[in-house]
């Protein structure tokens, strides 16, 4: 069974940098499409970057600012976001899904999720 645990979370100024990590367990003899994904209160979940092998796609908001990068001898997936924003704000998601290639920026595109783990950046 895949599990995925995310780390790294916490509060920062605008300007400012952090660090996600996503623990994944599970997966056998493959390394499937895994992304990072957002969501604040009452709003729909949005795709922020994700990647098929070592190629990575980004959203809008997160070009320029955010690298997805995947360690698989350690099978962890981590996000490095940089120049924060406060519209950065959001409950951040670690996604996992069953192919290598990455096929859309759904949530239903994705089948394994995390808990999450909330960022918060202050003005």
């Amino acid at each position: 069974q895949v599990q995925l645990v995310e780390s790294g979370g916490g509060s920062v100024q605008a300007g400012g940098s952090l660090r996600l990590s996503c623990a994944a367990s599970g997966y056998t003899n493959m390394r499937p499409c895994m992304a990072w994904f957002r969501q604040l209160p009452g709003k729909r979940r949005e795709g922020v970057a994700r990647i098929a092998g070592n190629t990575p796609t980004y959203a809008n908001s997160a070009k320029g600012r955010f690298t997805i990068s995947r360690d698989n001898a350690n099978n962890t997936l981590t996000l490095q976001m940089n120049a924060l924003k406060p519209e950065d704000t959001a409950m951040y998601y670690c996604a996992g899904g069953d192919d290598f290639y990455c096929n859309g920026w759904g949530p239903s595109d994705f089948r394994y999720w995390g808990q999450g783990t909330q960022v918060t950046v202050s003005s």
